[in-house]
């Protein structure tokens, strides 16, 4: 064998022992690091097992927490979305632009003060001769403009059809100024002022190619007790467009209402509401959380808490589809002056029944039935009494002014009545109240 080939035969020989012995002591060392880690991990298992479940709790709190605070958020906004004040604040928000203010203005005498010096007075007398001193005296130096009054309203057309209550427009020698939301003022004339109840109609002539914001009419008579309502109005004639939200207390109820002039009416059938209602809401809408008029704001108890009344709008309905048709207000009436009965009536007056309306005449001589008009073409006399209209008894939760608003002109009705201890079935054609 060549020399050559023995010397690399050597060389590879010692090489692969010493990479073999290389190998082996390398993977005797690692398995022995393994084993040390492995005993130290065993004998410390304990503290291992600790520290990883406590970060493995810890990961799984961050994560519950992240996700209660989700769902929290969540829970919170779909309350926010569905409570009822995001009802009231989005109904206001709709209404609000279609909400009027209506400020009363007259001319009236303006005076000055001024002395004559030919004018003296000495208040001693003798005790003190010669003190004397002008007496300040006054004199009409022309005319001014001033608020004497106001209230509130609400649009019913884009065209500036606005209602509001009779005794807010029932002056004539003034001037009615509206006011809308966004701070413009406009003329207003009155167009029709009811002769049955306390509302009347104005009209704001609009700018070419301007139109009104105008609310919806709900209906009055699904009103239930509790139910929440929002009233708006010019508070005091001062606070436009204040809102005040409560629910209504009432339904059905009969005041008597001062008209601030000395007179006094019998407001039939009314809402009543814990709402704030004060002096200058009159004329405003008393509103549903969708937004819909279902009552027209018209008096509160002087001196009480939250005690307020609105009309309700099925009975204004009518009045103002009248209006937007004829130009006027028209109503149907019967022509007759009643009183109604109760149990006490009854006894006082030696009744056969204790419900219904006893035909009277009026304290000053009025006639109880008006000559000509559809109670007198029916036959309808003194003394006798109405049981019920069309089957509706009359009692004290139904009305005959309130039926009769509910009617419509040429429209027959039924009448039970008791005339001289016989009862009969009357026919009745009513007719269109007379202006006076």
């Amino acid at each position: 064998m060549p020399e050559n080939n023995i010397i690399k035969l050597i060389k590879k020989s010692f090489t692969d022992k010493n990479f073999a012995s290389v190998f082996l002591t390398s993977l005797l060392s690692f398995l022995l690091i393994i084993v040390l880690g492995l005993s130290l991990v065993w004998h410390y298992r304990a503290r291992v097992f600790g520290y990883f479940a406590k970060e493995y709790f810890q990961e799984m709190q961050n994560a519950n927490n992240k996700d209660t605070q989700v769902t929290t958020e969540r829970i919170l906004e779909k309350q926010t979305i569905f409570s009822q004040e995001s009802f009231v604040v989005d109904a206001v928000k709709k209404t609000n632009p279609a909400v009027v203010s209506i400020v009363i203005t007259k001319e009236v005498p303006k005076y000055e003060a001024y002395t004559d010096p030919n004018q003296q007075n000495n208040p001693f007398g003798d005790l003190f001769p010669g003190f004397n001193f002008n007496i300040p005296q006054y004199r009409q130096n022309g005319t001014e403009k001033k608020n004497i009054g106001g209230g509130s309203g609400f649009f019913v057309s884009s065209d500036g059809l606005a209602v509001t209550n009779k005794h807010v427009v029932n002056q004539i020698d003034v001037e009615y100024t509206v006011f809308t939301n966004d701070g413009k003022k406009h003329r207003a004339t009155v167009v029709a002022r009811d002769p049955v109840l306390d509302i009347a109609l104005i009209k704001v002539t609009p700018s070419i190619g301007e139109s009104f914001s105008y609310l919806e009419l709900g209906n009055s008579d699904r009103l239930e007790i509790g139910q929440s309502v929002i009233a708006i109005g010019n508070a005091l004639a001062e606070f436009r467009n204040t809102v005040s939200v409560g629910v209504i207390s009432g339904l059905a109820r009969s005041v008597t209402a001062g008209n601030g002039s000395g007179g006094a009416e019998v407001l039939d059938h009314v809402i009543q509401t814990d709402a704030a209602i004060n002096p200058g809401n009159s004329g405003g809408p008393l509103l549903d959380l969708s937004g819909r008029v279902v009552g027209v704001n018209v008096a509160i108890v002087q001196g009480s808490q939250n005690i307020g009344f609105a009309l309700p709008i099925n009975s204004v309905k009518s009045a103002i589809e009248s209006v937007k048709s004829t130009g006027k207000i028209v109503r149907p009436y019967l022509g007759l002056r009643y009183v109604a009965i109760n149990a006490q009536m009854k006894e006082k007056n030696n009744l056969t029944v204790d419900y219904g309306v006893l035909v009277k005449a009026g304290a000053n001589n009025e006639l109880a039935v008006i000559p000509g008009s559809p109670a007198d073409k029916a036959g309808i006399v003194e003394n006798d009494i109405v049981l019920e209209v069309d089957g509706v008894k009359l009692d004290d939760k139904t009305s005959l002014a309130s039926i009769i608003r509910g009617k419509k002109i040429g429209q027959v009705i039924i009448l039970r009545v008791l005339s001289k201890g016989v009862e009969k079935k009357v026919s009745v054609t009513l007719e269109a109240a007379k202006d006076n």
